[in-house]
C-alpha cells in the first residue's frame, strides 16, 4: 500500500488552505504568497528526499532562502510598512547569493541558510518588541493573538536555524543514519506552522482608508486626556467598533491622531491596550442590545465581534460572567429593584388595620 510522505502531505494540506483562502478573497496577497511558497517548498523537499528527484535539489536550496524574506514581507505589511520596489529588492540578495554559493562553494550553504533564518527571525522579534503598535493593521477584536502568532513565526525561523546547525553537527559526528529522516520532518513541521499561522484569520491585514494623517507631537498628561476625550466622543457618535475589521491604523486615521500617539494615550490614561479598550466598548454595546431583547448571537455580531470565542472571552473579562449569566443577573436585579404593585400592598394594609 503506497504511503504519502509527510512533506508531500503537508504540501497538499497547505495547497488546500491556499485555494480556500483564494476563494474567500479576504487574505492579503503577501500572506497568500507565503503559504504558496511553503507549500511549494514542502513538495520539492518530498520529491528530493523521498522520491530521489535530485535534479530539483537547486530548487530546494533556492526555496529555503526565499522563505525568510517571504515571511518578512508578509510581516512588514501587517506592521504597516509597505516599503517600495527598491527596499523589497534588497531581500533578493539572499536567494541570489545562495545560487552563486551553490554553483561555487556548496558547503557554505550550511552556514548561509541557517544564518538567513536566524537573522530574519531576530529582526522580527526586535520589531515586535514595541507591542501591538508594531501591528497597526491587525484586527483589534483579536486582542494579542496576532502579536503572539507573529512571535511564534519569528521563533520558528530561529528554531529552524538551530535545528539545521544541530543536524549539521550530528552529521559531522557520524550520525547520518539516525538523522536521515529528521531534516525533512523538522522542515515540514516548520513550513506547516508558517503556513497555518500565516492564514490565521486574526493575522489578516485589512484594507486601509486613504485618509491623511497628522505628524506626531509631544504628548503630556493633558494631551493624553484630550486625545481620549476625542476618541470617546467619536466612539459614542459613530460607533466604529461595530466594524469587526477595525484596526489601530484605521481608527487613528478616523480621529486624526497618529497610531503610536493614540496607543500611548490609551495605555497611559486607561491602563489598557487599544484592543482591550475597543473591546470594552463593544461589550458595552452588546450589553445594551441584550437588555433590549436581542439574542446573544445578534448582540455579538451587532457589537463588532465575529467569533463566539473572542466574544465570550472579552465578555467574561469585562463583566466577570458569561453573556447569558450576566443577563439573568440583570433581570433578577431589575425585579428586586421594582416597586411592589399597589394591588398587592392594599390588601395587606387592610388586614393590618383589622
Amino acid at each position: 500500500m503506497p504511503v504519502l510522505p509527510v512533506p508531500m502531505f503537508i504540501a497538499l494540506l497547505l495547497a488546500g488552505f491556499l485555494i480556500y483562502r483564494l476563494v474567500l478573497r479576504e487574505t492579503h496577497p503577501s500572506l497568500l504568497a507565503l503559504v504558496a511558497i511553503c507549500s511549494f517548498q514542502s513538495a520539492i523537499l518530498s520529491l528530493v528526499q523521498y522520491y530521489g528527484v535530485m535534479e530539483l535539489k537547486p530548487l530546494q536550496v533556492l526555496g529555503a532562502t526565499v522563505v525568510p524574506p517571504a515571511v518578512w514581507i508578509a510581516f512588514a505589511h501587517a506592521a504597516g510598512d509597505d516599503g517600495g520596489i527598491r527596499r523589497w529588492a534588497l531581500h533578493a540578495v539572499g536567494p541570489v547569493l545562495a545560487i552563486l554559493v551553490l554553483v561555487t562553494i556548496p558547503m557554505l550553504l550550511d552556514v548561509l541558510i541557517p544564518l538567513s533564518f536566524a537573522a530574519y527571525g531576530a529582526a522580527m522579534l526586535l520589531r515586535l518588541g514595541s507591542g501591538e503598535v508594531s501591528l497597526p493593521h491587525s484586527r483589534l477584536q483579536s486582542g494579542g493573538i496576532p502579536l503572539l502568532a507573529w512571535r511564534i513565526i519569528a521563533l520558528s525561523l530561529i528554531a529552524s536555524a538551530a535545528c539545521d546547525v544541530a543536524i549539521a553537527f550530528g552529521l559531522s559526528r557520524g550520525s547520518s543514519v539516525a538523522l536521515y529522516w529528521l531534516p525533512s520532518l523538522l522542515s515540514s513541521l516548520s513550513l506547516l506552522s508558517l503556513g497555518v499561522l500565516g492564514l490565521s484569520q486574526s493575522m489578516e491585514s485589512q484594507r486601509d482608508e486613504p485618509q491623511e494623517t497628522i505628524s506626531p507631537t509631544p504628548v503630556d498628561a493633558d494631551r493624553d486626556r484630550s486625545i481620549l476625550a476625542t476618541l470617546d466622543a467619536y466612539l459614542a457618535t459613530h460607533k466604529p467598533f461595530k466594524d469587526p475589521d477595525l484596526t489601530l491604523d484605521r481608527l487613528s486615521r478616523r480621529v486624526l491622531v497618529p497610531a503610536k500617539q493614540l496607543s500611548a494615550a490609551i495605555n497611559r490614561t486607561s491602563g489598557e491596550n487599544v484592543s482591550r479598550y475597543i473591546n470594552r466598548r463593544r461589550i458595552d454595546e452588546a450589553c445594551a442590545l441584550l437588555l433590549a431583547g436581542q439574542t446573544v448571537t445578534t448582540a455579538m455580531l451587532e457589537s463588532g465581534f465575529n467569533t463566539k470565542s473572542n466574544f465570550n472571552r472579552e465578555f467574561l473579562r469585562v463583566k466577570g460572567a458569561s453573556p447569558s449569566k450576566w443577563l439573568q443577573e440583570q433581570k433578577l436585579s431589575l425585579k428586586v429593584r421594582s416597586p411592589v404593585p399597589n394591588s398587592v400592598i392594599e390588601p395587606i394594609t387592610e388586614r393590618q388595620r383589622r
